[in-house]
């Protein structure tokens, strides 16, 4: 995690370097254009407002008269007159500084360039600088060439007799001034990621180290108080949380299952040992007619205890496995299951002395029918096992409700908490005496959990227990 953290850092570092030095190069390339252009405009303006320029056709015998040799100096195009020695002047000195003068008559023939030969001029109305001052007054452009690797800068202006003026400079192009600045980049480049590589190191391993000791230890993490959890990353809490309530759940099935396992184990060892002892007095001619007669009973009633113990932890196996499946489920009469159940339990209702009966109407719930009768029959069994001869057991249907009220022998206060657990009993003698397993409540519990439902106890020991299942709507 700490690698791919770091490459990310360097990679959003490496590509922020380069595109800060591509906008930087444009950035300054696009202010040096707009100097170099500010600077041709002045020189032009400057050279527009000069004696040579606002000359006409009125002056050529002023000029003639002043200087014998004006006839050299001079030239009549039949459109403008300009003294090209003064233009000369001018443009020497301006060429000392890069820039090139220009003028152009308003058909586009050079008439005057200091450093071009004009005869070797093409015209130049078509030109894009020459063209937008003749529309406009004023035009600028900048013409890079590939050849050598230079932009040039031109800026022209239109005089007041139709002809143009116009100035230009050779400067380096964008991509001349990139290259020369590239090595220095490049420098800087390395020098800032290998600063970056040092702070990413150090900052991943600050962000990762309590994630990292929360790893070592999970029971480390505070609670859910916001003081204590300043110490971890605030968004992580939502997560963090979740482990922690997590790894407690684990932790406490763990136990629970390490508990199961030898309840099993007491369990079943208790018949097994009786079975083995019978048989083998049995086996070994120790016993005679009589208690081959007893030992044989008390062979097959703990065979069937072993049974119906198998069966019932098979069972809270596959309920178990329901709670993580998808419960089949169809619209159900909890009435009539009831009096079903009735039937079922009344062998064992007449042999404990109980009456069982079956009140209230028709009550229809969403369920897994199988689920409910032995919700039912479980439920009837336990309150039968745990009653007093003559004792009742009612059976209550209403609504969305389920009722199984006894008055037997109850249960203290103190055990209404655990009499849910796997293989809790509130009278081992009793339990063992009528057969009970100690596991028909945990099944009850399980199918309770997994329909949603919700289930009260109401319990005062020595006068009976009341179980209340109410099922959603």
């Amino acid at each position: 995690m700490k690698r791919t953290i770091n490459a990310q850092i360097m990679l959003i570092v490496t590509i922020a370097i380069v595109l800060t030095s591509i906008l930087c190069t444009l950035a300054y390339y696009k202010v040096f254009r707009e100097e170099v252009i500010e600077d041709l405009k002045a020189y032009t303006n400057l050279l527009a407002e000069t004696d040579f320029v606002n000359g006409d056709s009125s002056s050529e015998d002023n000029l003639e008269s002043e200087n014998s040799t004006s006839s050299e100096n001079s030239l009549e195009s039949g459109k403008s007159h300009y003294n090209l020695e003064k233009i000369q002047s001018y443009a020497d000195n301006l060429s000392k500084a890069g820039i090139r003068v220009t003028i152009i008559e308003s058909d586009g023939d050079v008439i005057f360039d200091n450093v071009a030969d004009i005869s070797e001029l093409e015209n130049h109305r078509d030109r894009a600088e020459i063209a937008d001052a003749y529309e406009k007054g004023e035009g600028s452009s900048i013409r890079r060439s590939s050849t050598i690797n230079r932009s040039n800068f031109y800026y022209a202006v239109r005089l007041d007799d139709g002809s143009i003026l116009r100035t230009a400079k050779e400067t380096s192009s964008i991509f001349n001034i990139f290259g020369h600045a590239f090595p220095l980049v490049v420098i800087f480049a390395f020098i800032l990621i290998g600063v970056c590589y040092i702070i990413s190191h150090f900052l991943t391993k600050s962000i990762l180290k309590p994630i990292e000791d929360l790893s070592k230890d999970i029971s480390s993490f505070p609670d859910k108080n916001e003081e204590s959890t300043k110490q971890i990353y605030k968004e992580l809490n939502p997560i963090l949380l979740h482990i922690r309530d997590q790894h407690a759940d684990i932790v406490k099935s763990s136990k629970i299952r390490q508990e199961f396992t030898a309840n099993v184990s007491h369990e079943l060892k208790t018949p097994l040992t009786s079975i083995s002892g019978y048989s083998e007095l049995i086996e070994n001619g120790m016993a005679t007619e009589e208690d081959t007669i007893k030992f044989a009973e008390e062979i097959h009633r703990n065979s069937d205890r072993l049974l119906v113990l198998i069966n019932d932890i098979l069972r809270l196996a596959e309920l178990d496995t329901a709670n993580e499946e998808e419960l089949a489920t169809q619209t159900v009469d909890l009435n009539i299951i009831a009096q079903t159940c009735q039937a079922m339990v009344e062998p064992s209702a007449d042999k404990h002395g109980v009456t069982v009966t079956v009140e209230g109407s028709e009550t229809l719930v969403k369920a897994n029918k199988t689920m409910m009768e032995e919700l039912i029959y479980n439920l009837c069994d336990n309150a039968i096992r745990y009653n007093k001869k003559g004792g009742h057991v009612w059976i209550t249907t209403k609504d969305n409700t389920l009722t199984v009220e006894d008055d037997g022998i109850g249960i203290s206060e103190k055990n209404q908490n655990r009499i849910f657990e796997r293989f809790f009993r509130v009278d081992k003698s009793r339990s063992k005496k009528t057969g009970g397993t100690g596991l028909g409540l945990a099944i009850v519990k399980h199918i309770v959990e997994v329909h949603e439902a919700t289930m009260n106890l109401e319990s005062n020991e020595g006068k009976g227990t009341k179980i209340t299942i109410e099922f959603p709507n």
